[in-house]
C-alpha cells in the first residue's frame, strides 16, 4: 500500500538507508521503495561515475526493479565531483520526489555525502595554490601513506576517516591545518552540520561482522569473475589516468596492479578482499559517530516499514 509523504508545508521528509559495503542496502531499499511508493537517490561516491559499474557494485536495471534511481552515471571519471556538487544536485531531486507524493530514499555508504546533504556544506578557507603545489610535491616524495601518517599525528580523528591512499583528501586536510592553524575535525565539530532544510529518518544496516566480511570476500571474488579487469582495462584504453581519484579507488587500483603484472590474480583478489574489509570498518566507524542513526538488521523489513510509516505520519 502506498504511503503519502508530507504535504510540503514543512520540511521535505527523507529516509536514509546507510551502511557498509555489502550490507544489503540496494536490495532492501528497492524492497522498501516498491512497498511504500518511493524513489531512490544514490549516496555512493563511486556510483556517480560512468563506465565504473562492476567495481562499484552499481545496481543493474534488473536489481532496480523499475524504481527510479538518481545520481548514478552522472560524470566521467576525469570530471570533478565532490560532496558539495552532490548536495547541489541532490537537494532539487529531494524536492521534486516529495512534491510528486513519493517517498525519498537516500541510499548509500558514503557518509560524507549523506552528512553534507542533510547538514549543509562546511565552508573553509579557499585553496591556496602555492601551498597545495608544495604539499603535492611532498606527496610525490613521501607517498600518500607517508602524508597520511603526518595527518594522523596532527589530527587523528580526521586521519581515521580518510584512506591512506586518498591523496586529494589528505592534501586538503593538511592544507586546512596550515591555513587555519586548526584541526579539520575541530572545524567540522564547530560547524555542526545543522544547516538543513530536510526532515530525516536515518537507518544504518547492522550485520554480524563475520557475516559481513564473508559477504565482502564473496562479492570481491564475484567482481573479478564478472570482468573487473576488463572494465578497468577499458577505462585505461579510454585515456583515464591511473592517477585519477576514481581510478585509485578500491577495485580499480587493484586491477591496475594486476594488469601491470605487479600482482598475480590470486594476490589481487586477496588484497581486494582485505582492503574492502578495512573500508567497511571505516564506514562503520563513521556511522557509529552519528547518534541519529537507528541501527537495524537488513532482514527486519517489517520494523523498518513501520518506523518509516510512523515518521511520515508525524505532523511537521
Amino acid at each position: 500500500m502506498a504511503v503519502k509523504t508530507n504535504d510540503m508545508k514543512g520540511k521535505p521528509k527523507v529516509v536514509v538507508i546507510a551502511g557498509p559495503t555489502a550490507s544489503g542496502k540496494t536490495s532492501l531499499s528497492v524492497q522498501l521503495a516498491l512497498a511504500l511508493n518511493g524513489e531512490i537517490i544514490n549516496a555512493d561516491s563511486m556510483q556517480v561515475y560512468r563506465g565504473m559499474d562492476i567495481g562499484t557494485a552499481k545496481p543493474t536495471p534488473q536489481e532496480q526493479k523499475g524504481i527510479p534511481h538518481y545520481l548514478i552515471d552522472v560524470v566521467n571519471p576525469n570530471e570533478e565531483f565532490n560532496a558539495s556538487i552532490y548536495r547541489s544536485l541532490a537537494l532539487p531531486l529531494v524536492t521534486d520526489i516529495v512534491s510528486r507524493g513519493k517517498i525519498c530514499f537516500v541510499v548509500g555508504g558514503t557518509g560524507l555525502y549523506i552528512k553534507i546533504l542533510l547538514g549543509g556544506v562546511f565552508q573553509c578557507q579557499p585553496a591556496d595554490p602555492k601551498l597545495r603545489r608544495s604539499l603535492a610535491l611532498e606527496c610525490e616524495t613521501l607517498g600518500s601513506p607517508g602524508m597520511h601518517e603526518r595527518l594522523e599525528r596532527l589530527d587523528p580523528e580526521s586521519a581515521e576517516k580518510i584512506h591512506p591512499n586518498d591523496r586529494v583528501r589528505i592534501i586538503r586536510a593538511l592544507e586546512i591545518i596550515n591555513l587555519t592553524k586548526r584541526r579539520p575535525s575541530d572545524l567540522h565539530r564547530d560547524h555542526g552540520f545543522k544547516d538543513t532544510t530536510l526532515d530525516t529518518l536515518k537507518f544504518c544496516l547492522k550485520t554480524d561482522r563475520e557475516l559481513l566480511y564473508h559477504r565482502i570476500d564473496q562479492r570481491s571474488a564475484a567482481m573479478v569473475e564478472a570482468g573487473l579487469a576488463r572494465e578497468t582495462k577499458n577505462l585505461l584504453k579510454k585515456g583515464y589516468s591511473p592517477a585519477l581519484k576514481p581510478m585509485n579507488s578500491i577495485g580499480y587500483r587493484h586491477m591496475i596492479r594486476y594488469l601491470n603484472g605487479d600482482w598475480s590474480l590470486a594476490d589481487t583478489i586477496r588484497k581486494l578482499q582485505r582492503d574492502t574489509r578495512k573500508y567497511a570498518k571505516r564506514q562503520l566507524t563513521w556511522f557509529r559517530a552519528d547518534p541519529e542513526y537507528i541501527w537495524v538488521a537488513p532482514e527486519n523489513f517489517d520494523l523498518l516499514s513501520k518506523k518509516i510509516r510512523e515518521f511520515l505520519a508525524e505532523i511537521p
